[in-house]
């Protein structure tokens, strides 16, 4: 009899053989899904997500068009600038017959550029003032700070200098950033001063990629844009549309990919300002019951096994694809979308945690449509999966089983980073452990390494410079000022984040600042600090500052990604091992061309340490111990190694390489 072929994901992974059935479950699930949403293949998921073409206002060759689906609606009227905020019967939207889809037409002169309107809805039993689901511009009052949907039809639309955009990936080099909190000032910053203070700075450090935080509009600064209201619309509170598209388009023209942090995980419970209750109905686009409200997060969840509300949010992806040229996204919160307890309070021991019938089959089934769909529109957009759990196969291919994401998220290098330095003294950091946590990961899927993001900088939390460091970084970082303390941790600081990016499989992320070891945690302006701006920002006059050690670490971060893409081979190559002793606290491995070598001892340098490499010369291309960086410099890097003759690796063409590597500190050195 003959025995049936494994799926893809299987065939690279025995261990889930007993689980194959539910894999290709999942599988065929997606597979039908897509036929039906592309009428057995008649049209494509690229035809289906055209929703934001469809609904929402639009400026026709004559007038204008207005359509929203609200199936429990009874009546429906276009408030606003217009017609005094007063429902009148000249902007009555009709049902469309045999649907749950209003529409209102209008002529030319019937609304202008940048007037205010919302929706006023009835429905049986009550009425609300309401933003349109797929509004594309939303403004708040400054003073009263009602947000409303602002008619958007500019004289002169933007017109892009770069149409076609290929990210570089080999490796992918992110820039995590936040718009409003990228400046020095105290206060909101916006998409032209990114563009033109911070931008240039993220270019000449060396990253590839930036990934914006907070695009989505979202009633609270404070959320850091993940209870998102108006999912079509980018945040006004840091400029135009037009504005946003320069940013972008700036990028491009400086050889950077934008991705975007995209919530399709939650959305914000507020009905004035969101979908909560858009026509009298709470589960319009939420679970019904117990699984509409997340337990943690205060949000709603999307009820993914609807049609419209995967109409809404496919359409969603491809609207930020073409109408803002984004290279991608970084999906937030996959975890809690992937399983009935979001994961919360849950284990995940064996892979039997990820096919226990606790998973959300809906929500699997929109996450492989939204990473076909989003490759479809762009076959070089880059999609990114951060989630916790370790759900096998979600960056894997999408026939193979796995749900199509390029990346995931490796969460977790930054918790074995923060245990480390919580638990183990200096002389308990063991290679082998730190070897194993950066390299942790399935050898299908492609990974983003990092030692900190966002999450490690808020306010609750801290970053690695300052459990490091702690206090000292404020009185004692100052060139020639330094005390035990301060150097232990800028060595360290450097080290960590050369050994996590080194080993890298896909791509290397870090938070806006957190290279140069940026001081302040980050807090939002709330009620519980004055709505104080002063920890909601960046502060680069700091890395500016040639007199302070802050300058050190900036200019360590750009080389040390200098570096790395000197390495052509640098993704396409396995990390391979050299060698690892507990005992010394010594660890080396070969990429590529490159060899890392690391002694995390904080007592013991080490004379003429054999470590055995292919044949040949070597010269030190970067070194943790340079006085460019805050270290001792205790190595001369001008001298070419050469290795030693041993008849045993003869055959092996590999000879001893003997090097002084002294306590605390890590050199690159590359073959000639």
């Amino acid at each position: 009899m003959r025995k049936t072929k494994h799926i893809g994901l299987v065939a690279r992974d025995p261990y889930l053989e007993p689980y194959e059935e539910a894999i290709r479950g999942r599988h065929d699930h997606a597979e039908w899904k897509i036929n039906q949403l592309t009428r057995k293949g008649r049209s494509t998921l690229s035809d289906f997500a055209n929703g934001h073409k469809y609904f929402g206002l639009h400026k026709l060759p004559r007038g204008w068009v207005f359509r929203e689906w609200a199936p429990n609606a009874t009546e429906i009227f276009l408030i606003g600038d217009f017609n005094s905020w007063q429902p009148t019967e000249s902007y009555r939207a009709k049902r469309i017959p045999g649907t749950d889809n209003w529409e209102l037409r209008l002529p030319e002169k019937a609304l202008h550029h940048g007037e205010l309107y919302k929706m006023l809805v009835r429905w049986n039993g009550g009425e609300g003032e309401r933003i349109p689901a797929w509004a594309t511009r939303v403004v708040q009052d400054e003073q009263t700070k009602i947000f409303s949907a602002q008619v958007w039809n500019p004289a002169v639309p933007y017109v892009w200098k770069r149409n076609s955009f290929i990210p570089k990936r080999s490796p992918l080099l992110i820039y995590e950033c936040h718009v409003g909190m990228a400046q020095d000032a105290e206060k909101v910053g916006t998409y032209v001063e990114f563009r033109d203070n911070v931008l240039p700075r993220i270019v000449a450090d060396g990253y590839n990629c930036i990934q914006i935080m907070s695009i989505q509009e979202h009633p609270y600064y404070g959320s850091f844009g993940y209870h998102v209201s108006s999912f079509f619309a980018p945040s006004s509170r840091f400029g135009t549309p037009e504005e946003l598209k320069s940013l972008v388009d700036a990028a491009h023209r400086q050889g950077v990919a934008v991705i975007m942090d995209i919530v399709h995980s939650h959305a914000v419970k507020n009905e004035n300002e969101g979908l909560g209750n858009l026509a009298g109905d709470p589960c319009q686009y939420f679970y019904q019951g117990d699984r509409r409200e997340h337990p943690a997060w205060d949000s709603l969840c999307f009820d993914y096994g609807k049609d419209e509300v995967m109409h809404f949010l496919l359409s969603n992806c491809k609207y930020w694809l073409e109408e803002f040229h984004f290279d991608g996204f970084r999906f937030d919160g996959v975890t809690s979308m992937l399983y009935y307890s979001h994961g919360l309070g849950q284990a995940f021991c064996d892979y039997g945690d990820y096919f226990n019938g606790g998973e959300d089959d809906n929500a699997i089934c929109y996450l492989t449509l939204a990473n076909k769909l989003i490759h479809e529109v762009n076959p070089r957009a880059i999609t990114i999966a951060e989630e916790v759990s370790g759900m096998p196969g979600l960056a894997a291919k999408y026939d193979d089983g796995g749900f199509g994401f390029d990346y995931r998220m490796a969460m977790n290098i930054p918790d074995y980073w923060i245990k480390t330095i919580k638990e183990l003294p200096d002389e308990d950091w063991k290679p082998s452990s730190i070897f194993w946590e950066v390299k942790n990961r399935r050898a299908d899927e492609k990974t983003i390494s990092y030692c900190e993001s966002h999450d490690q900088a808020l306010v609750g939390d801290k970053t690695i410079i300052f459990r490091l460091i702690d206090a000292d970084m404020y009185w004692h970082f100052k060139k020639g000022d330094e005390n035990d303390r301060v150097n232990r941790g800028i060595a360290l600081h450097k080290m960590i984040r050369l050994v996590t990016a080194a080993a890298m499989n896909g791509g290397y992320l870090n938070f806006m600042g957190n290279e140069f070891g940026h001081p302040e945690w980050i807090d939002f302006p709330r009620e519980g600090n004055g709505w104080s701006h002063k920890y909601a920002r960046r502060q680069w006059n700091l890395v500016d500052n040639h007199e302070l050690c802050y300058h050190w670490l900036g200019d360590f971060d750009r080389k040390m990604l200098e570096v790395i893409k000197s390495e052509p081979r640098f993704i396409s190559t396995q990390v391979a091992e050299i060698w690892h002793s507990d005992a010394d606290q010594i660890l080396a491995f070969r990429r590529g061309g490159l060899v890392f070598v690391f002694n995390f001892s904080p007592s013991h340098s080490f004379t003429d340490y054999g470590l055995l490499v292919p044949t040949g010369a070597y010269e030190v291309v970067l070194n943790t111990d340079s006085k460019d960086f805050g270290g001792n410099g205790l190595n001369d890097d001008s001298i070419t190694h050469f290795t030693n003759y041993d008849p045993v690796y003869v055959a092996d063409h590999k000879e001893w390489l003997k090097l002084y590597i002294p306590a605390r500190s890590a050199m690159v050195l590359k073959k000639l």
